[in-house]
Parts: structure tokens; sequence; C-alpha cells
């Protein structure tokens, strides 16, 4: 997989975490190449990752394996126009934006497109990434996604791409939801009078902490709240006022909120 000519389309943040990721896994920086607009941002990339950086689309993917998709949703038609001749046949097609469809891709890079669909999320800029991808391409195309998504983080793959909806709203939005926990915890914690920098410090370790226990006790979610609530004590108390104020229904409805718009966006 280190041998692969990767190319990036847009050189944002998310594929700034995706070249990070794979320039630590050992990928050479000859072998990647960003397509970015703005001269700032290819004078960035090229002095922070080594990598080459162009203007130009098509100068970017002629010689790749592996075409990263990275532009916003809506510059996506514009930014594909024409490409597809440029391409090699072979060439693994990865779409990191949000609500775009296999379907359109394929419209606008022609029915022979390897073509997958990947929903990331934020926190693969720090290494720690949740991505889901799905595909009906072959084995080998979801396998150099694969490569790619897990130098920043974890991937999965789910088999109907209808399903890409749902995980856009619990994992590609959702560091926003647990953002907004820990934003009212440590006001809260001030408000109680802790000084700014420790209820923040409080607020971010914990979400941190209860994390990675998640992660790695091998318990659930649920067992890892039980196993912190004693009877009668104080986190009872405070889950007990969170289901009388409708807390896990008000993220229930979040949750599906955020997948009705996927589907509308897309």
């Amino acid at each position: 997989m280190q041998e692969l000519n990767i190319a990036f389309i847009g050189g944002g943040n998310m594929a700034e975490a995706l070249i990070a990721g794979v320039r630590g896994s050992g990928h050479q920086a000859s072998q990647i190449t960003v397509s970015e607009l703005k001269q700032a941002r290819r004078d960035y990339l090229s002095s922070e990752y080594g990598v080459n950086c162009v203007a130009s689309n098509t100068d970017a993917v002629q010689h790749a394996d592996v075409l990263i998709l990275g532009v916003k949703p809506q510059q996506m038609q514009a930014a594909l126009e024409g490409l597809s001749e440029h391409m090699k046949a072979d060439a693994s097609v990865i779409s990191i934006a949000a609500g775009l469809t296999t379907k359109s891709l394929h419209e606008w890079l022609g029915v022979s497109a390897n073509v997958v669909r990947v929903m990331p999320n934020t926190p693969a800029l720090l290494g720690a990434g949740m991505s889901v991808l799905f595909s009906n391409a072959d084995e080998m195309h979801k396998l150099r996604t694969e490569y790619v998504l897990n130098s920043c983080g974890e991937s999965l793959r789910v088999n109907e791409e209808q399903l890409m909806h749902a995980v856009t709203a619990v994992s590609g939005s959702g560091p926003a939801y647990l953002f907004l926990m820990a934003e009212v915890m440590q006001a809260t914690g001030e408000k109680l009078g802790l000084e700014s920098e420790v209820a923040a410090k409080l607020a971010a370790q914990t979400v941190f902490g209860a994390g990675k226990m998640l992660v790695e006790s091998g318990r659930s979610a649920e067992e890892l709240r039980h196993q912190v609530t004693s009877p009668g004590g104080t986190t009872q108390a405070a889950l007990d006022t969170m289901y009388d104020m409708g807390v896990p229904g008000a993220v229930r409805k979040a949750v599906v909120a955020a997948s009705k718009r996927s589907q509308e966006l897309s």
C-alpha cells in the first residue's frame, strides 16, 4: 500500500488529517500530490508535509492510484468536470464529501469509476477519527480506502448506502454533541464557583477519559453508566434530573434530525 500514488482534490482540514496520517504511516511525500486553488494553502501543505502541491486537478490525478475528493459537496461537480479522461482506469476514487451519493459521483466521473463513499469525522485531525465507507467497487478499492482511513483512526463498512445517513447522524455530527455537553458542563462549573480554566480542564478531561473507557474497557455505554452511578448518590441525582427534563429523548430527536438533514442534502 505504501507504494500507491495518492492524489487529493482539495487541501482542507480533513484532507490534511489524511495527509498527516498516511505520512505518519510511512508513505513517502513524493507519492502524494495535492490539488489546491489557494497558493497560501499549497505553500503550507508543501512546507509542513513535503507533499507535491499543484493548482490543477488534472495535473494531480494523472498518475494517481488513489484519488481523494476533499472539496465541498456544492463544488464537487465543477471540480470533477473532464477529470475522468485524465484518470487511471483502476484508480480508487474516495469521496469524503458529506451527502454526495455514489450515483452522483458516477454521473460526473462515469459508471466505470471505482467510487468509495466515506463519512469521516473531525477527530481524524488528531488520529482518533471514526470513518465509515460504502462502495460497490471491487475489494481492492475498499482495502485501499481502509489503508488511508486507518492511518488517522478507525474505519468500518456498511453494505447499504442508505445507512450512511445514520452514520452521519451518529459519528459524523457526533463530536458536536459531546462538545455541547462539555460546553454546558464548563459553563455550569463556572457558575458554581470554579475558575474558567479549571472548569474547562475538568470538562475536557472528563469527556476524554469517559470516551477512552468506552473504547478500551470492552463494556457497553449502559454498563459503564451503571458502574459509575451509586444509588442515591450525586450521579444518580444528576441523571434523574436529565431523565425528568427529557435529555435522552432530546438526543434521540437530535440524531434523527441530523439523519433527516443528511437525506435532504443528498
